[in-house]
């Protein structure tokens, strides 16, 4: 876990906002907050939900030292009133959120807010960062796993990520969506990513010749000798050079590496030179600048690769390289009772779906596929899978379905009760588990790259009334 001391790691108007509730009367009045996005990167068919874990580690260790303190009096806008408020200020409120790991569509909350308004405002931006950046990463390396159909997918971005926490935490995100391990050391000491790795040209240019660089390797790591054979001519010297490695230090199973050229036609050809001479068990890697449009277009021209290295495509998900998650007020208190917020735009993608709500998961009873998801109020029992349920395309309305036979599984979990951690944070290894059960759940329909099938996510009939009601009210305002 990281300690360090992210506090004022925030938009600067969530103080001012801040300073603004304790003034004026309204620091303690309760509200909720939903984290959703509305485009899933790519144009594909569903996102993954990742970055939960630095939430709470963020929450855990929330606290405004003495030197935040000083600092925020030096700005000149805050009242001493709200600066003594800082100092005993924690966080007290709810969460709940859905399991890293798990399959999201867009306008469906994936963590909930409910806490005092000054907490529920102030954390806002490291929500959104942390979410943001790893289920952006999560996603895009999900869709580069399932292009290479079961061939390893190993994480190379540390060195072209947007910093350190990218390179980092992306390792981690790529791990959870599928890859089978990162180049990144400080992500395996702090999260159990596998690290790995074979050699740079430089290893191989500082000998004085190719296969003397090979040689050395292969006596140094004899139970994991993977060879760059791109240095200088990858079918000439490199892949000759090292099978004369390879026999003679009685090595049978390693690995070349292309990372340059036309890897088509290179592992076609290195395929074949490796088998005969006798060399079966040495596998082809390949990388440079790769996708899941190009690790697809390389198995459609049958290339023989058996593993991918995939760095700044991935790392900084270079197609679609904004997440675009948002937080918004969808509820407030009153006396008692929650009352709904809409936000209303011009843009009708940019209309929220109001209030407290619950999301439920649908899945057909004789094929265990995901079928649709029901947005509910919170006090609503969840859909009864033993009747007939018509749902709404999101996109357009006129367009419906209906499914029978179905269970339905509430995707929502609680995290925090009243500033108390009541979750128990799953290993990475769990939550990699859940992710490839969650993507095994969808239809291949709504899996492919190119024009997905749009996935049901509807409201029920009583938060559509609601909705219909806040935005008849707005209207005639």
């Amino acid at each position: 876990m990281n300690k360090n001391n992210y506090t004022l790691l925030c938009d600067f108007y969530e103080l001012t906002m801040s300073n603004g509730y304790l003034l004026s009367g309204m620091a303690e009045n309760v509200c909720y907050f939903d984290v959703f996005y509305r485009t899933v990167p790519d144009g594909g068919g569903f996102a993954i939900a990742a970055g939960l874990e630095q939430v709470i580690d963020y929450i855990e260790n929330l606290r405004f030292t003495e030197e935040d303190i000083e600092f925020l009096r030096s700005k000149g806008c805050f009242d001493e009133r709200f600066l003594d408020y800082l100092r005993t200020f924690r966080f007290t409120g709810d969460i709940w959120a859905v399991p890293e790991g798990t399959v999201v569509f867009p306008n469906e909350p994936i963590l909930t807010v409910r806490a005092p308004a000054i907490e529920a405002q102030f954390i806002e931006t490291f929500v959104l960062l942390s979410i943001n950046h790893q289920s952006l990463i999560a996603t895009k390396a999900n869709r580069i796993v399932r292009a290479a159909q079961g061939r390893a997918i190993s994480e190379f971005g540390s060195r072209r990520a947007q910093g350190a926490d990218g390179a980092i935490y992306g390792a981690r995100a790529a791990y959870i969506a599928g890859c089978a391990g990162t180049a990144c050391a400080i992500a395996d000491r702090d999260f159990g990513v596998p690290c790995g790795g074979t050699m740079a040209h430089s290893w191989v240019q500082m000998f004085p010749t190719e296969l003397e660089a090979f040689r050395t390797y292969c006596r140094l790591y004899p139970q994991n000798a993977t060879l760059l054979v791109d240095t200088y001519n990858a079918l000439r010297s490199g892949v000759l050079n090292a099978i004369r490695a390879f026999r003679e230090a009685g090595i049978e199973r390693g690995g070349i590496r292309f990372d340059s050229g036309d890897i088509a036609y290179l592992s076609r050809r290195a395929r074949r030179m490796l088998d005969d001479a006798g060399l079966p068990g040495i596998k082809i890697i390949a990388s440079n600048s790769l996708d899941e449009y190009i690790i697809s277009d390389l198995i459609r021209q049958g290339a023989k690769v058996d593993s991918f290295g995939v760095g700044e495509r991935l790392i900084t998900s270079k197609d679609s390289p904004v997440f675009g998650g948002v937080y918004k007020l969808v509820a407030v208190e009153r006396d008692g009772a929650v009352e709904p917020k809409i936000k209303i735009s011009e843009n009708a993608s940019k209309i929220t779906n109001p209030h407290f709500k619950r999301a439920f998961r649908l899945y057909d009873n004789a094929t265990g596929k995901a079928e649709a998801d029901l947005l509910c109020v919170f006090d609503e029992e969840p859909p009864d899978g033993s009747r007939p349920l018509e749902l709404f395309d999101p996109e357009h309305t006129w367009k419906r379905k209906t499914i029978e036979n179905y269970t339905a599984r509430e995707l929502g979990v609680r995290i925090y009760r009243s500033g108390k951690l009541v979750y128990d944070l799953p290993s990475i290894e769990e939550i990699r588990a859940h992710c490839t059960r969650e993507v095994a759940s969808l239809w291949d329909e709504v899996t492919r790259f190119e024009n997905p099938h749009t996935y049901y996510v509807d409201l029920s009939e009583k938060l559509w009334g609601i909705k219909q009601q806040l935005l008849r009210r707005r209207d005639a305002e």
